[in-house]
């Protein structure tokens, strides 16, 4: 009888001994993933926006500079990237070309959130035929591909800047306004909520007070995601001419440039490209990472 209650002790330590090291040591080991997944896209992400936001302060050069002893030269110590078929520094157009790119995705998110943030809000808290009505309009629009949707609108507002936001904030809408709706919903259903109607609240008052707050974290989430799309869609339309201005060019703009050039000058197209997936990159980690902070019971693989 003694020699079976060792042995059941004996398996129940041994089954309870590793559990708390290996719990602590998944916890570390999470953590510090999760620092870096965080730490070094948002390096990239700031350096970005500081080339956007004072290029001056970076560029080797300033953009007027035009070598013409070094027209398509190659990568060198005194051209890090090369040059253009111009004799312009391609590091220097990079780095001031940054402006346009971030411009573009970031004010394309903002526009596109804001009226899928309200359209989802409307839909998923009056519910009805309000909701019907909206939500069939929204599976109209997403039944259009969205780099068509985009291309359609830049074509039909002729280009430029304002045309190229309007365009890629077009195809974010619908998004924006699905995922919204299915979070209000879940939201409004809670017994705050209704202890806010008993108390008479108007429903501005609960949209505002209650529910927006609720859905802050998966609205930015999203916008952080969309970001990389609205990059890509963005440098899309400047490559085919119905992007931004080209005085101001972007990264897709030098990239259609440089495409003239690539059995030549392979630098040319290249590491404008690079940096565009470098900033995609870069943002869709932190948009990982922003995901697995907003959703903390999700399993990470």
């Amino acid at each position: 009888m003694s020699g079976h209650i060792l042995k059941t002790t004996l398996r129940a330590v041994l089954r309870r001994a590793p559990a708390a090291p290996v719990t602590r040591e998944r916890a570390r080991t999470w953590r510090w993933r999760g620092n870096v997944s965080i730490f070094l896209p948002a390096i990239v992400i700031a350096f970005i926006v500081l080339c956007a936001a004072a290029p001056q302060l970076v560029a080797p050069y300033a953009p007027s500079d035009m070598d013409d002893n070094a027209i398509l030269a190659a990568p060198s110590w005194q051209h890090w990237m090369g040059t253009d078929q111009f004799g312009g520094d391609i590091a220097t157009a990079i780095i001031f070309g940054a402006r346009q790119s971030i411009l573009v995705a970031f004010g394309a998110i903002l526009l596109g959130a804001a009226g899928g943030s309200v359209i989802g809000v409307v839909a998923g808290y009056a519910s009805g035929r309000v909701d019907a009505v909206l939500m069939r309009l929204i599976d109209i629009w997403m039944s259009v591909p969205p780099l068509l949707l985009a291309l359609i609108v830049a074509a039909a507002l002729g280009g430029g800047f304002g045309s190229t936001v309007i365009a890629i904030a077009s195809m974010i809408v619908p998004r924006f306004g699905r995922v919204v709706r299915a979070r209000v919903m879940g939201i409004k259903i809670l017994p705050f909520i209704a202890a806010a109607r008993s108390m008479g609240a108007s429903w501005f008052w609960i949209v505002w007070r209650h529910i927006l707050p609720h859905a802050g974290s998966v609205i930015l989430v999203l916008a952080t995601v969309g970001v990389a799309d609205a990059i890509i869609i963005g440098a899309s339309l400047s490559f085919i001419g119905l992007g931004s201005n080209p005085d101001q060019p972007d990264w897709g703009y030098m990239m259609s440039e440089g495409r003239n050039y690539l059995t030549d000058a392979w630098w040319c197209a290249t590491f404008p490209g690079l940096a565009i997936t470098l900033l995609v990159v870069s943002v869709n980690l932190l948009g990982d990472s922003l995901r697995a902070w907003a959703e903390p019971g999700r399993e990470r693989g």
